[in-house]
């Protein structure tokens, strides 16, 4: 599994560049980020749906797992050196 995740970044490079950043004006990420951030993911009456949280992972996971085999990469090129 972390061979995977390591050697796979160029799939979630790709995957970040497109459904990551999917729709490109503005990235759907960027907006429901800062929602979370700005405190109103809670609220009672404005705050995010389920179908609002399943955007966050859907749009999240590949940044996730970029940053996972990014992690890995640096982690184990410092170990062969």
């Amino acid at each position: 599994m972390k061979n995977q995740l390591k050697n796979n970044w160029k799939l979630f490079l790709i995957a970040s560049l497109t459904l990551g950043l999917a729709p490109f004006n503005p990235p759907h990420i960027w907006g429901k980020l800062q929602w979370i951030l700005g405190g109103n993911a809670f609220d009672t009456q404005k705050g995010l749906q389920p179908q609002d949280w399943f955007d966050v992972l859907l749009h999240g996971l590949p940044w996730f797992l970029l940053l996972i085999s990014g992690i890995l990469n640096l982690l184990y090129s410092k170990k062969s050196v």
